[in-house]
């Protein structure tokens, strides 16, 4: 405990910059994956081979990839720019497959009667699939962030500032109190980061608590709009 005490403020310090590290991917892979998601989905053909492709993302070794990164884009193997490009590709090996299945599970009724009241594609994906396949996108963003804020930590092997250096310093200086509090501060991390999307979530998808079958609620609203 006197270790922590003594040291707050270099943990502080880690705990900000793997919080700063932690969230881009996170947007990144979200911002990139709802596309292809959505492709995934339309086109049945291409289906199986976005999925897979993008599973495969998650296949690659972490330590590798980002040995590998700085060559490809030229960067230096201490950047964070590594990191961050390398965790918004295994975000989207999960989101991809997340926005494909959250579309999918949309009722076919819906999607029938708001193109007959006269949406638009670009207005029937932004008005009703795309809120009513939030639950399930949600779900699968919270695996993702629970999984970057992880993940963040290979960053302390090749010397990218975050809580990693904990691991890597507490290991070679054999200060356990060093290796737990960083332990502690990355599941804290993950939690606050999860709880907060939880609270997006109910702010921007009410219709949660007041129903359990949006898409009926939703196929109201549209033959309301009719």
């Amino acid at each position: 405990m006197n270790w922590i005490l003594e040291n707050s403020g270099t943990l502080l310090d880690e705990t900000l910059v793997h919080l700063e590290l932690s969230i881009p991917p996170v947007i990144l892979s979200f911002i990139l994956s709802v596309p292809i998601g959505w492709v995934a989905n339309r086109f049945r053909w291409s289906r199986a081979v976005l999925l897979t492709v993008a599973g495969l993302f998650y296949a690659i070794p972490s330590l590798p990839l980002l040995l590998v990164l700085p060559t490809l884009i030229g960067t230096s193997l201490a950047s964070p720019v590594n990191l961050v490009i390398a965790l918004t590709l295994y975000g989207m090996a999960l989101m991809v497959r997340s926005t494909a299945d959250a579309l999918a599970e949309v009722d076919a009724d819906v999607r029938q009667s708001a193109t007959a009241v006269g949406f638009s594609a670009w207005q029937r994906f932004w008005q009703v699939e795309f809120p009513l396949a939030g639950p399930v996108l949600l779900a699968g963003l919270r695996v993702v962030v629970v999984s970057t804020v992880s993940l963040v930590t290979i960053g302390g092997v090749l010397g990218i500032n975050g809580l990693g250096l904990a691991f890597t310093d507490g290991l070679q200086r054999s200060i356990i109190a060093e290796i737990v509090a960083g332990i502690v501060l990355v599941v804290v991390i993950a939690l606050v980061l999860d709880g907060l999307l939880v609270l997006l979530g109910r702010a921007l998808m009410p219709w949660q608590r007041s129903t359990r079958e949006p898409s009926k609620r939703a196929l109201r609203k549209v033959v309301a709009v009719s």
